[in-house]
């Protein structure tokens, strides 16, 4: 008798499951991919500050997160629109006027973040 116990979900043998899980296309690079989208001090702040308003201007943001810097703020959110997590919305007025929002895989992301604060509550450090 074998011990079935695993501390994975799915532990690859031969080097064509291996590469399911740990190629390019696998898992890990999926995963991998998604964490950077969120790494970053302020990344997962601006996404909450989204969930709990549907569209907001940089400014607004600025003052809702206190302590970050305009540099800062600009490149996150450079980052998560090219991530596809936000949009940026020109209203092409003088002078200018933007806002940013979540978009459709934004709003998609949230019961995975709300999975991992479940998580972290049942797991103590």
């Amino acid at each position: 008798m074998t011990d079935q116990t695993s501390t994975h979900f799915y532990v690859p043998i031969g080097k064509e499951e291996r590469e399911t899980c740990l190629g390019p296309e696998g898992s890990v690079a999926h995963v991998a991919r998604v964490v950077r989208m969120i790494q970053g001090r302020w990344k997962l702040p601006i996404l909450f500050r989204l969930y709990a308003d549907p569209s907001m201007r940089t400014l607004q943001l600025k003052r809702d997160l206190p302590g970050i810097s305009q540099k800062v703020l600009t490149a996150h959110l450079r980052d998560l629109a090219e991530d596809g997590l936000i949009e940026r919305i020109d209203f092409g007025e003088k002078p200018l006027r933007v806002e940013y929002q979540l978009s459709d895989a934004g709003r998609q992301f949230l019961p995975v973040l709300i999975a991992m604060r479940r998580f972290s509550v049942g797991h103590p450090a």
